[in-house]
């Protein structure tokens, strides 16, 4: 097995497991996400409420994709 092969292989498995983690743990990776972007926003004033809302859009989208829950998150 040549060093690409296995590096191939071993990038496999540590992405099987992330997934396995991020399904396991939806709920609360999701709390934290609100969490974070409530605390900058109570740091800013709200003066980046909108950007902030992307971002936490972004990560619930790939809290649903690597969970396995491909349907968008609203909120």
């Amino acid at each position: 097995m040549s060093f690409l092969d296995d590096a191939k292989n071993r990038a496999g498995e540590l992405a099987d497991r992330a997934k396995g983690l991020v399904h396991d743990n939806e709920e609360n990776i999701r709390g934290g996400i609100e969490k974070a972007g409530d605390f900058i926003d109570e740091k800013t004033g709200g003066k980046f409420a909108d950007k902030v809302d992307k971002v936490q859009d972004g990560a619930s989208g790939l809290v649903n994709k690597l969970g396995g829950d491909d349907t968008p998150q609203q909120g």
